[in-house]
């Protein structure tokens, strides 16, 4: 279910890759957490590009604990993350804000009385 968003690009070389492989636990930790919150901003993404929300949407993400501190490497990674997720947040904001405006115009023409003829056509 993803949106073809852009990942970070593969290492050049192998060294670069060795350099950028987390070298503990929690780095691979920080890999997973990480993964899984580019499938909810790609979920978020497509509902939004649909133009719906989904019935069943995914449950808030919590960090798993003892995560340690970020990865030098993978820096870059969560910094795409945070901003993808920052205009998802704004895009919902804009949706929910289009949203309110068409129920209250929907609400507006139901309130209104409905139209009563002003002449009668009788024949003559």
């Amino acid at each position: 279910m993803t949106t073809g968003a852009a990942h970070p690009a593969a290492p050049a070389s192998p060294s670069a890759a060795a350099s950028a492989a987390p070298s503990s636990g929690w780095g691979s930790a920080w890999e997973d957490a990480l993964a899984e919150l580019e499938l909810d901003v790609a979920l978020a993404e497509q509902m939004l590009t649909l133009g719906h929300i989904a019935q069943d949407p995914p449950a808030p993400w919590a960090p798993p604990a003892g995560l340690g501190p970020l990865p030098t490497d993978l820096v870059d990674r969560a910094r795409t993350v945070l901003d993808r997720q920052l205009d998802v947040a704004r895009r919902l904001a804009e949706a929910a804000d289009l949203s309110r405006r068409h129920t209250r115009a929907v609400q507006a023409m139901r309130a209104t009385a409905p139209s009563v003829p002003v002449y009668l056509d009788t024949p003559a």
